[in-house]
């Protein structure tokens, strides 16, 4: 009698896209991190656990301390897995120890099944909704990420929490942690909230930290959107 071997398994390999925050050096350099500076003393903890990657296509090819830069950078707390736009002559490990970073690609599950055997076709994976809606509040510590269109939560933010979406993002409660929008690219979404209290509002690449709020909008029910380079916040009562 031949002895039959067990099927091998399939070797399952998943494909996952991350959020990273972008950061675009500036000339002269110096003033760019002082006002890097600033900005983190009215918002310690923005940076906290998120994967940074520093665009660096707006340097000159001159530009002479690039690694210092990203030493710089580093020395706060930022924490940096890649860059994009360094150019050849640019010297120093700094530079070409982190990945070349490219546009993210759609979380996908890649399978890699015997040669030998013949495999079923897997089914094709369910639609992922255009609106994420949530019934209930986002506590501190959570964060709540959906790139593929808007955010409803019918509830509030807590202080410490986050939502980041590719689209609008609607809050039917007060919004008292981070608000991230339009991070799909889509400068045209907007933020709204019952009672505004937030920590952090930003529409595609532009935010606005707590101080910078008009505090005759805090605790009224706001909505703010993105006008050219501008934020700009309304209330509705």
């Amino acid at each position: 009698m031949t002895e039959l071997s067990p099927p091998r398994p399939f070797i399952r390999i998943r494909g996952r896209s991350f959020v990273a925050l972008v950061l675009a050096p500036e000339r002269p350099v110096a003033d760019w991190l002082a006002g890097l500076d600033d900005q983190l003393q009215r918002s310690p903890g923005f940076f906290d656990g998120r994967p940074v990657v520093v665009d660096l296509t707006g340097l000159p090819v001159a530009e002479s301390d690039v690694p210092g830069l990203i030493t710089a950078l580093e020395s706060r707390d930022i924490r940096i897995i890649g860059v994009e736009g360094a150019d050849d002559s640019w010297p120093g490990d700094e530079v070409w120890g982190r990945p070349p970073m490219s546009a993210t690609r759609a979380d996908r599950l890649i399978e890699i099944p015997d040669e030998t055997a013949a495999a079923a076709p897997a089914p094709p994976p369910d639609p992922e909704p255009a609106t994420l809606l949530l019934d209930h509040s986002i506590r501190s510590g959570q964060s709540v990420t959906h790139l593929a269109g808007d955010v409803v939560i019918i509830g509030s933010v807590a202080s410490g929490a986050e939502v980041v979406a590719g689209g609008s993002i609607h809050i039917y409660g007060a919004l008292r942690g981070r608000a991230l929008a339009g991070l799909a690219g889509h400068p045209g979404s907007r933020i709204f909230c019952r009672r505004m209290e937030a920590e952090l509002l930003a529409i595609d690449g532009l935010y606005r930290v707590a101080d910078d709020m008009d505090p005759a909008l805090r605790r009224r029910s706001v909505q703010t959107w993105r006008q050219d380079d501008t934020l700009f916040m309304a209330a509705f009562d």
